[in-house]
C-alpha cells in the first residue's frame, strides 16, 4: 500500500513538474470523458447517433491513446521530437475534429445540406414491395436533427468547444516541448 501510494506521489509530482506531460494528461483525461459521455449519451440516454457523430469519434480513438503514450514519454523523458510530433498530431486530429463538428452543426441548424445517407430525401422505391417493407422496418438517424441541445447547443456544438480546448492543450504542450526540451538539453553526451 505505501509503495503504490508514494508511486502515486511521484508520479504526480514529476507531472506537475513537466508542463508537456500535465498537458498530455489534460488531452487524455478530456478526450476520455468526452468518449464517455458520448458513450452515456447512446447507451444510458439511448439517443442513437447519427452517422456524422460516429465520424467525430475517430479523432477521438486517435488522440486517447496517443495522448496516453504521449504522457508517458514527457515522464520518461523522451527525444524532443518525439512529443513535438505527438503533440501536433494530437492538435491536427483535434482541429480536424473542430471542422467535422461545425460541419455537423450547421447540418443540424439547416445552414447547408448534410449526407444524402441522414440528411437527405429518400429517392424511387417502386422497385417492389420487399424492399419498401424492409425501409419501413428500418429507423435512420438523421443527422439534420439534433437528439439534444442544451443552452442552444448541440452535442455537435459542444464537440466544436471541446475540441477546440483539446487543441489549445495539445498546443500549449507542444509550445512547451519546444521550449523545455530545447536542443541543448537533449544534446547526446559525447
Amino acid at each position: 500500500m505505501a509503495i503504490s501510494t508514494s508511486m502515486k506521489q511521484g508520479f504526480l509530482d514529476r507531472a506537475r513538474t513537466e508542463p508537456a506531460a500535465a498537458a498530455a494528461i489534460a488531452v487524455f483525461v478530456l478526450s476520455l470523458a468526452t468518449l464517455a459521455g458520448a458513450w452515456f449519451f447512446e447507451y444510458v440516454l439511448k439517443l442513437a447517433p447519427c452517422p456524422l457523430c460516429l465520424m467525430q469519434r475517430i479523432p477521438y480513438h486517435i488522440i486517447i491513446p496517443l495522448s496516453l503514450l504521449l504522457a508517458i514519454a514527457a515522464l520518461v523523458g523522451a527525444p524532443r521530437n518525439l512529443l513535438l510530433v505527438g503533440f501536433a498530431a494530437i492538435a491536427i486530429a483535434a482541429a480536424c475534429n473542430v471542422v467535422l463538428g461545425i460541419y455537423h452543426a450547421g447540418v443540424e441548424w439547416h445552414w447547408w445540406a448534410g449526407p444524402v445517407d441522414c440528411s437527405g430525401p429518400l429517392t424511387d422505391l417502386r422497385t417492389g414491395g420487399s424492399l419498401l417493407d424492409q425501409l419501413h422496418a428500418v429507423h435512420v438517424v438523421r443527422c439534420d436533427e439534433a437528439a439534444w441541445r442544451f443552452l442552444g447547443l448541440s452535442l455537435a456544438g459542444y464537440n466544436v468547444l471541446i475540441s477546440l480546448v483539446l487543441a489549445m492543450i495539445a498546443s500549449f504542450g507542444l509550445s512547451t516541448a519546444r521550449l523545455a526540451y530545447g536542443t541543448a538539453s537533449r544534446a547526446p553526451a559525447s
